[in-house]
């Protein structure tokens, strides 16, 4: 096994190691969907208007 630096981390997480940058592009879309969908949901929540 070769060394490499943080490999103990992929290895738990259950990550193959020779799989390149389709896991890491899926993880970061994800993140990047979700991360807009809470911005907006935050920013949009301040526009409501309270008829009391």
């Amino acid at each position: 096994m070769e060394h490499i630096p943080a490999a103990w981390i992929t290895a738990a997480a259950g990550v193959p190691q020779h799989q390149g940058s389709g896991y890491l592009l899926r993880v970061v879309l994800v993140v990047m969907i979700v991360g807009c969908a809470l911005t907006g949901w935050f920013l949009l929540r301040g526009y409501k208007r309270k008829d009391d």
